[in-house]
């Protein structure tokens, strides 16, 4: 048996393995990367999909102190589950009672707004404390925090809250994916400009942080353009997988989906497969149903493009992907009911990496890793 028919092994034999030493390892390489750089390592949507608690633990294991969430909700189940890394709460609070148990909590806020500051200033003198918070700064993402223009005032009315500690100011690049770097300059640029602003008003902006996992593994260019970075926040590279294809480094797949053949049948030449008939054999051959399907991760899109790997071997997926099955062509290949199957990830038989699943799907690994349903049981390894 090898290790991904262990994996697959179950009442339904689909799970989704995380590798933890890959984990460990990735969180090394993003300290090296970072060069001394304090790290916050980004585990919203829990982990990507692969399991918020436990990455929390594996990586507090390894010394990191410090976590990013989305909200109130996803960091107080890491507090109930005794994680005790600090944790900023990247979409901040919307009303006074999330406000009041962030502060409770001594969770750390992000504020986009003034709203979002009287929200922590109200719960912070109620609990009679001093809560810490970061602001978000939009240079160009133009979806959350508040606008570089206007961001000065913001920052200036935290500093003058006696209920508030700044901790930290960071912005979001948008495009440190791509290759041509020239639009992450133009926003650095001016969140450099904003941070001088605010020193010459007398504003410490506490740690200052620009870099996800596209702009730490692009390097010397964007690091250089903001000396005064003193973290880093990491998400994807945790887990393995790249921004872009361009963006390389020593990154170590943590999550492999895997299943089983349940069943293998005889089709005829010109026989159709799976709903709306949108696959017909060109030939005789064979079409192994696989036990895994869009409830479980593998999107619609894949229909005819995507791959899965039995045996060491890679087969076009055939037909539409059903909810819970979905149709391989294996020809007359020594494929078996029980078989093993990957979908992505690695395998003593081989590998299959999530940027090719995902690009198959005319998506982004991203998506792919937190798609993979809640009736998947991650099953954790070394």
């Amino acid at each position: 048996m090898t290790r991904l028919e262990a994996c697959a092994a179950g009442r339904r034999p689909t799970e989704a393995r995380v590798d933890l030493g890959a984990i460990r390892a990735n969180y090394a390489e993003a300290r090296r990367a970072a060069g001394g750089l304090a790290l916050y390592a980004v585990i919203k949507a829990d982990a990507y999909g692969h399991g918020a608690v436990r990455v929390a633990r594996t990586l507090e294991a390894s010394g990191c102190e410090r976590f990013a969430v989305l909200d109130v909700q996803e960091a107080a189940r890491l507090d109930d589950a005794g994680v005790r890394g600090r944790l900023l709460v990247l979409g901040g609070v919307h009303d006074p009672g999330e406000a009041a148990e962030a502060v409770a909590r001594r969770f750390v806020p992000v504020l986009h707004d003034a709203a979002g500051l009287a929200h922590v200033a109200s719960a912070a003198r109620a609990a009679g404390v001093r809560a810490a918070v970061e602001v978000e700064v939009d240079t160009g993402m133009r979806r959350m925090g508040i606008p570089a223009e206007v961001a000065l005032e913001l920052l200036a009315a935290v500093a003058a809250e006696p209920a508030l500690a700044l901790e930290g100011t960071f912005t979001h690049l948008a495009q440190a994916d791509e290759a041509d770097l020239a639009p992450s300059l133009v926003q650095l640029a001016a969140f450099r400009d904003l941070l001088a602003r605010a020193r010459d008003r007398g504003v410490a902006p506490g740690r200052v942080h620009f870099a996800n996992s596209a702009g730490l593994l692009a390097g010397t260019p964007l690091a250089g353009a903001l000396p005064e970075a003193t973290a880093v926040r990491p998400g994807l590279l945790l887990y393995g997988a790249r921004p872009a294809p361009h963006l390389t480094g020593a990154l170590r797949p943590a999550m492999t989906l895997a299943t089983r053949v349940v069943q293998v049948r005889a089709v005829r030449r010109g026989e159709a497969v799976g709903y709306n008939a949108r696959f017909r054999a060109e030939g005789d051959t064979r079409i192994a149903t696989l036990a895994v399907g869009y409830a479980d991760g593998v999107p619609v899109a894949t229909s005819g493009r995507g791959e899965v790997l039995i045996r060491g071997r890679r087969f076009a997926i055939a037909g539409r992907v059903s909810m819970d099955y979905v149709g391989v062509d294996v020809g007359d290949a020594p494929v078996t009911p029980g078989d093993a199957a990957l979908f992505f990830g690695t395998c003593a038989d081989g590998s299959l990496p999530v940027e090719e699943a995902a690009a198959s799907a005319g998506t982004i690994s991203y998506e792919l890793l937190v798609r993979v349903g809640s009736r998947v049981p991650r099953v954790y390894v070394e």
